[in-house]
């Protein structure tokens, strides 16, 4: 895993160095946010880049996803007895949902779904009056939770509500367990309704949407829609880790900002393209923390930790609890780093909140209308590999630099 995400990112940033538009520091940092699906970006103008290689930069955004490896596991059977260890380590989340008895089917499904919204959303985006070639990028960057844009000003030099609410539509989407979507494709949407992880997602993203779309009301947007349209583009785009914007919200109040950083950390589900904590880790840490209150109060109480009305094993509470740890001490140590190669706080932290997250806009320096391109070198590589940190859940990535491992 770790091996094929470097070598995947490294390759792929080999057009831009044959463009001649950016040296190997830069061009590695483009790819690697690309298959990562974070979306930071080292171009100033982004209209000024060949559209071959905008095309490749979204592309890229694309095939990462839904996994390299998983694409692999659905074209190359012979895998075999380790296709199972390369789906765990793959799919988001703490534990895999296999819709089918073989690695490769399930593998199989997963990409008949995202081929399928794929497809429905480009028409949708041209139907807006898209041309094909921003309807497909912006498709690939919406549904693997990108970012890439071939346009500077994002999804925001589209002025039309359609083209908005639609790619808002599916960020959330993309944001939920593809599971569930292949199961509503089936003729079963109300496994959407009955997955607790889901209904979290929702609520939270719908609190938060209508507490920032008060709060611009009247003073930054004359109208209830508009407000409403901001808000929740930007709150889907930051929880998914798509990193599309609108609008410059480091202008928005500051509680619409705190809560657009708060969601960086959380994430989409597990089992979507989306980066972060993931809501299924969050709400056994919230769970977890309310047991430890409940034995306060009922010392000799025996609780088993339940998520959706089933026992949650107690490795996968260990495990999320050791993923929490290490999100963030690598947080703080990186965020430290950057911050002594001469950033400031707000711009260092959010950065590597951002990166590690797979979000791509930040704060400070970074903000939805900046870009990384004036970053120092060794920052570029630090973000580079909290991106694919980000990306592939972190045990993958730390494990290599354990003694015990190669000793094994």
């Amino acid at each position: 895993m770790a091996v094929g995400w470097l070598v995947a990112g490294v390759a792929g940033g080999a057009p831009y160095v044959l463009a001649g538009i950016c040296d190997w520091t830069d061009a590695v940092f483009e790819s690697v946010s690309g298959f990562t699906t974070t979306g930071a970006s080292i171009f100033t103008d982004v209209e000024a880049v060949p559209s071959s290689l905008l095309f490749w930069r979204s592309f890229t955004h694309w095939l990462g996803g839904m996994g390299i490896i998983v694409l692999s596991l659905a074209v190359l059977p012979f895998l075999g007895v380790g296709g199972m260890q390369l789906y765990r380590a793959e799919v988001p989340g703490p534990t895999p949902d296999k819709l089918k008895p073989r690695i490769k089917d399930t593998a199989a499904v997963l990409w008949q779904v995202y081929l399928l919204l794929t497809v429905v959303q480009t028409a949708l985006l041209c139907a807006g009056g898209m041309n094909l070639f921003d309807a497909s990028t912006h498709t690939f960057a919406t549904l693997a939770t990108g970012g890439f844009s071939t346009r500077n000003a994002s999804v925001g030099h589209y002025d039309s509500p359609f083209i908005q609410w639609t790619i808002t539509i599916f960020m959330f989407l993309a944001g939920a367990n593809f599971a569930l979507h292949f199961k509503a494709l089936q003729g079963r949407p109300g496994a959407l309704l009955r997955d607790a992880e889901f209904r979290f997602y929702a609520v939270l993203v719908g609190g938060a949407t209508l507490v920032i779309a008060a709060g611009l009301y009247g003073g930054h947007y004359a109208d209830a829609e508009s407000s409403l349209r901001a808000a929740a583009f930007q709150v889907v785009s930051i929880c998914t880790t798509t990193g599309f914007a609108t609008a410059d919200y480091e202008v928005w109040p500051h509680l619409a900002q705190g809560l657009l950083l708060f969601f960086m950390f959380l994430g989409g589900c597990a089992g979507s393209t989306g980066g972060g904590l993931k809501c299924m880790r969050v709400m056994v840490l919230l769970r977890l923390a309310h047991q430890e209150l409940f034995r306060l109060v009922h010392p000799r109480a025996v609780r088993h930790l339940k998520l959706g009305g089933r026992t949650v094993p107690q490795d996968v509470v260990s495990g999320v609890v050791g993923f929490f740890v290490l999100y963030v001490s690598v947080f703080a140590v990186v965020g430290m780093i950057l911050t002594a190669l001469g950033m400031d706080v707000l711009t260092a932290f959010s950065a590597t909140a951002s990166c590690l997250g797979n979000v791509g806009p930040a704060f400070g320096s970074l903000g939805p209308t900046e870009n990384y391109a004036h970053l120092p070198g060794l920052a570029k590589w630090l973000l580079s590999l909290c991106m694919l940190l980000g990306r592939l859940e972190i045990y993958t990535i730390l494990v290599l630099f354990l003694p015990e491992y190669w000793r094994k």
